[in-house]
């Protein structure tokens, strides 16, 4: 378990954050659309990996409030990017779905980021670089917990 009384977990949970927060903050400015705010860049990327969902769901995936997710809505379908469809299950509610011309902006942002990010990775070693390999489904993890 890590101790952050213990001098080697607490240096390294700091660097881990700090190198996190850094190259989350560099690859955010490689945006193919700068129109969008990185909220709702995620909100996409959330309909992206996990398929439609009721904007009540999407709020509890991305945590922020109802009310914020349903303005965030809005605004995507307003740029073309969301549809709202009939949940097939309870006519009250409808279901978000992101459209063919979100999946094609999604893609050229992977497609952009994925470029940059290996250019940096040009920069390691093949050591650093294979270290990093077996990192990425542990950084994977984390995300996700």
């Amino acid at each position: 378990m890590v101790d952050l009384t213990h001098g080697d977990d607490a240096a390294a949970v700091n660097a881990l954050r700090s190198a996190v927060m850094r190259l989350s903050r560099r690859l955010k400015h490689q945006r193919v659309d700068e129109s969008l705010s990185p909220t709702e860049m995620s909100v996409l990327g959330t309909l992206a990996r996990c398929g439609t969902a009721t904007p009540g769901e999407l709020a509890r995936k991305e945590h922020v409030q109802p009310p914020s997710m349903t303005r965030i809505v809005a605004l995507l379908e307003a740029k073309g990017l969301v549809s709202l469809e009939p949940h097939p299950e309870d006519r009250r509610q409808k279901v978000v779905a992101q459209t063919e011309r979100a999946e094609a902006m999604l893609e050229e942002s992977r497609r952009k980021r994925n470029a940059w990010l290996a250019d940096l990775v040009d920069g390691l070693d093949e050591d650093e670089w294979a270290k990093l390999r077996e990192a990425a489904p542990v950084l994977e993890k984390l995300a996700h917990l």
